[in-house]
Formats: structure tokens, C-alpha cells, sequence
């Protein structure tokens, strides 16, 4: 079993690094741009994806959002958008890789809007501050980190903007997550610490989700990747 876990780490950890690197590619590409559709830069990344690794599979829907759009939770679907020339412009894909999933997202910001700036900066500050508070507590629940994610948000001028701060990953197709199953979420309805093994007698291993929103100025940004390993 040891082994066996080691492996499952190695192939998530594995599977984000070429999630990583299809999005240091993105921005080296220049396939967030201004003047583009929504759907056109998310199947330029999905076309970008099969060049780099081929035929890529995606675990859920692939997601670009600009402006207004960037407020919306994972669950709904906009209209598309085309990116404007002052923008930001969020990105969040699941692609399969060697039958392991990777869920991963990142934020740009077209223009020199300060307050956008801000946001972008503001994510990945919110992600470690999160991990940290994870990795310092043994026994801490879905519950106590959203709470806390809730707090490091607000704390930087934010508000969330979604139910949920993240979820469980692994081989696809992961155990089944749904909005009625709260332990399969970093959820304030999820009392389950979240180092516990599945249903399989497997190690849980999570993704750490942060949607960061400013509703009065009507934008938002967004930053995911694993947070276990």
C-alpha cells in the first residue's frame, strides 16, 4: 500500500507539472489577448494541450471568463465574452494525463488597473497562507479551512466567491463529487478532517481553490492547485 501511494503522489504531482506547464506556456503564447472570445482562447488552450502532451481528455468543463463573467461560481455558464482591453481574465482546466487528474487555474490581467493587479498578487498569497494554515493542524476539517480561507480573503480586501474552497482529485474517474456529498469539499458543511482515507482505503488527496471576487467593481480572479502534496 506504501507503494502504491507513493505512485498515486508521484503521478498527481506528475500530472500538475504539465498542468503548470501548459499554463507558463499560455502566457508565453499570448493566448489570453484582447479582442478574443471566451471559447476561442479555452480551445486554443485545449488545441495548445494536445500539441504539448497529445490527445488530452479534460475531467470537467474548461474554463476561460473575463470582466463581469470572472464573479460567476464554477456551476454556472455565461454567455461568452470577448476579453476587453483592460481585462481580467481567469483560466481553469482538469486535464487527464496518464489516467491522473490535474485541476488547475491562474489569473492575468491585461492593462495596468491596480486594483486588478492587486487581485492577481493577492492569489497566490491567499493559496499559501491557506496550505500553511493546513500543514499546521493535523486534524483540521473542511469547515476550519474555508473558515480561514474566508478570513485570508477578507482580511486582503476580498470576498469569496464561490460555496466551496476546493475538493478532492486523483485517478480518473475521481470517487464521485457532488454538491450533496460535502465531505468531497473544503466546505463550510464539512466537519470530516481532510487527512482520511476514501472509500478505497486510499490517502484523500485535495485541490485548494481560491475565487477571490470584488462584486462592487464587478470582477474577480481565480488560483488552484494541489494542496496535499
Amino acid at each position: 500500500m506504501a507503494d502504491d501511494e507513493s505512485t498515486r503522489a508521484a503521478r498527481l504531482l506528475e500530472a500538475q507539472a504539465k498542468a503548470e506547464r501548459l499554463f507558463a506556456e499560455i502566457e508565453r503564447r499570448h493566448l489570453v489577448e484582447p479582442g478574443q472570445g471566451e471559447r476561442a482562447v479555452s480551445d486554443r488552450v485545449r488545441d495548445l494541450a494536445n500539441e504539448l502532451f497529445g490527445t488530452t481528455r479534460h475531467w470537467h468543463k474548461r474554463i476561460v471568463r473575463s470582466g463581469p463573467n470572472t464573479l460567476k461560481p464554477y456551476r454556472e455558464n455565461p454567455p461568452d465574452r470577448v476579453i476587453g482591453t483592460d481585462d481580467i481574465v481567469f483560466a481553469d482546466f482538469g486535464p487527464i494525463f496518464e489516467e491522473y487528474e490535474a485541476d488547475f487555474g491562474r489569473t492575468f490581467v491585461l492593462g495596468d488597473d491596480p486594483v486588478k493587479r492587486k487581485l492577481r498578487d493577492d492569489l497566490p498569497e491567499v493559496f499559501a497562507a491557506g496550505r500553511r494554515f493546513f500543514e499546521a493542524d493535523p486534524r483540521i476539517t473542511g469547515k476550519q479551512l474555508h473558515a480561514e480561507v474566508e478570513r485570508l480573503a477578507a482580511e486582503a480586501g476580498w470576498q469569496l466567491g464561490g460555496w466551496h474552497a476546493g475538493h478532492l482529485v486523483g485517478e480518473f474517474p475521481h470517487e464521485k463529487i457532488d454538491g450533496a456529498d460535502t465531505e468531497s469539499y473544503i466546505a463550510p458543511a464539512n466537519d470530516t478532517p481532510l487527512r482520511r482515507t476514501d472509500k478505497a482505503g486510499r490517502i484523500c488527496h485535495w485541490i485548494l481553490e481560491i475565487h477571490l471576487v470584488d462584486r462592487e467593481r464587478e470582477f474577480g480572479g481565480f488560483h488552484e492547485e494541489l494542496l496535499t502534496l
